[in-house]
């Protein structure tokens, strides 16, 4: 471990990594103040904080939590919320085999959404040669290490002035921009943006729902889409071929 800290490549992925730090701050720092004032008591708060490393789902069981919300859904909501991970999960495969199993376990908690964005574009091809394997290790620890200290000291910064930040500044509005400059990124391709936007008809659709189950619907909605339209495209592929 001390050799990968001192790997150039850890640095690097720090630096990375600092570009978004601020934004991953910013929404941490919101989700602490959400969690405070969603009526979570402070040890809570403070073990979600540090152990729960999921802004998206957090956020989503948050509200559930509050309103007492059965356990099922709440675990259910963020599980549907979380699904992507498995994708990253299984692309990252080849970069992590090589580990024990205990540090795969701390490689897949530290990895959120940007690290996996940053590190498989710094790396698009798992490594052969142990030069290049230790290479994105420490790119990896470095990325993803500076990523979680982000996130987790905001989010006690948050929830510290919880109760110091009056409610007129708005953090929950404030907290949904987040998300929607988030989503906005991530919308790189034609099939993104219509999954996108049938995601937010269907949640529009089925707000009446009790429970907030509108969002388990809006993501049902985009998945079946998702699969409807990638099917005859993987078929026209293969016609090709």
């Amino acid at each position: 471990m001390s050799q990968l800290l001192k790997h150039p490549e850890f640095r690097r992925g720090m630096q990375d990594m600092s570009s978004v730090a601020v934004g991953i701050s910013a929404w941490g720092l919101m989700t602490g103040v959400a969690m405070i004032k969603s009526g979570l008591s402070l040890i809570e708060a403070v073990l979600m904080g540090v152990l729960v490393f999921a802004g998206s789902s957090q956020l989503a069981a948050i509200p559930l939590i509050a309103s007492a919300a059965p356990m099922w859904v709440i675990l259910a909501t963020s599980f549907c919320v979380n699904l992507r991970f498995m994708v990253f999960s299984a692309h990252l495969r080849p970069y992590l085999m090589h580990q024990p199993l205990w540090r795969r376990l701390i490689s897949g908690y530290l990895t959120a959404d940007l690290n996996y964005v940053l590190f498989t574009t710094r790396y698009p091809h798992p490594a052969t040669d142990a030069a290049t394997i230790r290479a994105q290790d420490a790119y990896m620890l470095g990325n993803c290490g500076l990523g979680w200290l982000s996130w987790v000291s905001a989010s006690l910064l948050g929830i510290a002035l919880a109760n110091a930040i009056p409610a007129a500044w708005g953090l929950g509005f404030a907290g949904i921009l987040a998300l929607v400059g988030v989503m906005c990124s991530l919308a790189s391709s034609r099939m993104r943006v219509v999954s996108a936007g049938v995601a937010g008809a269907a949640a529009v659709a089925a707000f009446a729902l009790p429970l907030k189950l509108n969002i388990l619907v809006a993501i049902a909605a985009a998945v079946a889409i998702c699969l409807m339209l990638e099917r005859p495209a993987l078929d026209k592929s293969e016609h090709v071929r």
